[in-house]
């Protein structure tokens, strides 16, 4: 079996702004290669990972490329695309080539409309059809509805939905989420990653140690076979260790489902063709 880490980042601070970082963040205001995170792997017996872009740039693209070049334990690349922009996502894609498994943008908590025009739907299309996967971090209940209406739309995308779609664990809450999170896994192309995001980590006091009805709920409505064990390495690391949260989060799931083995690694490596796959 084959254990993917669905999820993790590398950056260099000077090389590139990071908006989505504040002063609640100073504990990860620094660099991050792939020397750093591969003693971390083999102690937790990670054997590949998923790198996702985590800037809105171009020249986030080159640099992702060189780190999985550097890393030979990256299994998949998610670039990033301007995907508001249709016809600056198209140049973009264009001048990348075919090196990327999946594309994302960074949404923060702004609205989503610009999905369910038809020039979105559109390059969602083309890209389902060239096999590209989309992930996305939707942290408000409208951003939400705008991906389960975009899933609809586009039946043949396969969708990646991070961070267990932001379940409000910071305040014991359950509604809208749980609600939306049923009607992603009802679109049977949306796969779920089992992690949390930095809006949750940032107003978390510490490692939540209630996560479990959550985790169990995702299990009932997506299934081992549509959910991806993922750390989100370094931003994790404002709450918990990488063996700190990788153990927690392993150990929670393999309690819920018949199958760790999907959510452990073959998930992953169906949703993005990773490394070794056909």
């Amino acid at each position: 079996m084959t254990v993917i880490d669905a999820h993790q980042h590398f950056w260099r601070v000077s090389a590139q702004e990071q908006p989505w970082r504040d002063d609640r963040h100073r504990a990860i205001a620094r660099d991050y290669a792939p020397d750093d995170l591969a003693a971390e792997l083999a102690a937790a017996g990670v054997d590949q990972t998923v790198l996702i872009q985590s800037v809105d740039e171009p020249a986030e693209n080159e640099r992702l490329v060189r780190y999985a070049e550097e890393a030979s334990y990256v299994g998949a690349v998610v670039g990033w695309l301007p995907l508001n922009d249709p016809a600056a996502a198209q140049a973009e894609w264009k001048r990348v080539g075919a090196g990327f498994h999946g594309v994302r943008c960074l949404i923060g908590r702004d609205p989503l409309e610009w999905l369910n025009k038809p020039e979105s739907v559109e390059l969602f299309t083309e890209l389902a059809a060239a096999g590209i996967s989309w992930d996305v971090v939707p942290v408000t209940a409208e951003q939400t509805a705008a991906v389960i209406r975009l899933a609809e739309a586009v039946p043949g995308l396969r969708i990646v939905v991070d961070h267990l779609g932001r379940p409000p664990v910071d305040t014991d809450g359950w509604e809208p989420w749980a609600t939306q999170l049923a009607e992603l896994a009802a679109a049977p192309q949306v796969g779920l990653k089992v992690s949390l995001g930095i809006d949750l980590l940032t107003a978390l006091p510490a490692w939540p140690g209630h996560v479990d009805r959550y985790l169990a709920w995702a299990v009932e409505c997506f299934g081992a076979d549509r959910l991806m064990l993922a750390s989100n390495w370094p931003v994790v690391l404002l709450k918990a260790s990488y063996q700190q949260a990788w153990s927690a989060l392993r150990s929670a799931v393999e309690c819920l489902v018949d199958d760790p083995a999907a959510v452990l690694g073959r998930t992953a490596a169906r949703y993005y063709r990773t490394k070794g796959q056909s």
